[in-house]
């Protein structure tokens, strides 16, 4: 399954307070005909991360049509689980609403942050984002000890299924470094979440400790994800895992179809897909070096 790299299509120019750098974790929204808004998640001066926008015509990807002056999302309130942060991770059409799944973020004392998952709605097409709750949709428990991060969700029929990062442990050292794969929930509402520790994905390369941001479409009988998986002594690469149950997965990562170029601005890593079909063909949103500092790329499946 190889994909053509159609080239990188945003990166902020840091003119704005709120997005000096970064256009982390994209996320496809179709507006209408081939137009699509792009979300993205960027750093303040004080690594403080917002999200925000862009635009463009899927034939024309290159062509930057418009972008958000202010974030659509920003830090939550005083003492809120994501005071710290916001992270754009998925998004739900529910009806006429837009639901904004996203990761919360707290600094931490002995480790350097604590991450869950919350939850913004968009009732109308020009509204604003706004939280459905000052707290969480998924935290910290017994299924999952330390953080809860990137995700996605598909909803099918009556189930709402989620695959999300699930931090594992902290790595001793300074600062400490996590360690997390993908777990699996399902819901009958998108917000009150069962949970048992199911495993999704898990590692299957030597020295791999993180498994990041999947990305699950739905074709036919198989389920087909694509994310990012590193390791102690390797970047981030793209994978892909299949599954006839939504809930347990084979991975297939010689078959993700895309890697690092050889120069230029994702040479070093490929990371944090997010794949979307456009009348019947798939394309990827991906970032590359620097974890999303280098920009957001475009890529076709052929």
């Amino acid at each position: 399954m190889p994909w053509r790299k159609l080239g990188r299509i945003y990166m902020p120019d840091g003119q704005r307070g709120w997005a000096q750098s970064h256009a982390s974790v994209p996320i496809a929204d179709h507006v209408a005909e081939d137009r699509y808004r792009i979300y993205f998640t960027t750093r303040d001066g004080r690594n403080r991360s917002h999200v925000g926008w862009c635009e463009i015509n899927i034939n024309k990807p290159e062509q930057v049509l418009a972008e958000s002056e202010d974030p659509v999302l920003a830090p939550g309130k005083l003492g809120a689980f994501d005071m710290d942060g916001v992270m754009a991770s998925t998004m739900v059409r529910f009806g006429e609403e837009r639901r904004l799944y996203y990761i919360g973020w707290n600094r931490a004392f002995g480790v350097p942050f604590r991450n869950c998952i919350g939850l913004a709605v968009r009732q109308t097409a020009d509204g604003p984002f706004e939280r459905l709750f000052d707290g969480p949709v998924l935290d910290r428990g017994p299924s999952d000890p330390y953080f809860l991060a990137s995700h996605d969700i598909v909803v099918d029929g009556a189930s709402w299924h989620i695959w999300y990062l699930s931090g594992l442990d902290w790595i001793p050292g300074d600062p400490p470094g996590s360690t997390y794969n993908l777990r699996y929930a399902v819901s009958e509402d998108g917000i009150t979440w069962q949970r048992h520790g199911t495993v999704a994905v898990d590692f299957a390369h030597r020295n791999e400790i993180a498994i990041a941001r999947p990305t699950v479409v739905r074709d036919g009988d198989l389920w087909r994800m694509w994310y990012c998986y590193r390791g102690t002594n390797f970047p981030y690469r793209i994978g892909y895992a299949e599954s006839d149950d939504a809930v347990t997965w084979t991975r297939r990562d010689a078959s993700a179809g895309i890697v690092a170029s050889e120069t230029g601005w994702d040479n070093e890593m490929v990371c944090y897909p997010n794949v979307f079909d456009h009348g019947g063909q798939l394309y990827m949103l991906y970032n590359g070096n620097g974890y999303g500092a280098s920009g957001i790329g475009l890529a076709i499946l052929e």
